[in-house]
């Protein structure tokens, strides 16, 4: 999948954001990007704090191993998360 890639121990993934939404949560590929949808408005990093608090629950880790790499005032974000602890059931990954 062209969403996410390793680096070490560190899964990147490359999101396209949706915030503003009804619900909070992963909604397929949007291209070749992770598309996550949040609920918070994209108004003074609400947006970007609630989808580190969304992926450092899905992968199982304290909010402290999820940083933002790029994307800061963008839907286009690319997000580390430090040695994730759990795979999402929803989304396919291989360590290849």
């Amino acid at each position: 999948m062209a969403f996410y890639s390793w680096r070490g121990d560190s899964l990147i993934l490359d999101c396209h954001l949706q915030p503003g939404a009804k619900g909070i949560g992963f909604a397929g590929l949007h291209g070749e990007r992770l598309k996550i949808r949040i609920s918070a408005p994209p108004v003074d990093g609400k947006a970007n704090d609630m989808l580190l608090k969304f992926l450092a629950t899905a992968f199982s880790v304290p909010k402290q191993r999820v940083s933002l790499l790029s994307g800061q005032q963008s839907r286009q974000k690319r997000v580390a998360i430090e040695a994730p602890q759990v795979l999402p059931a929803e989304l396919e990954f291989s360590r290849s």
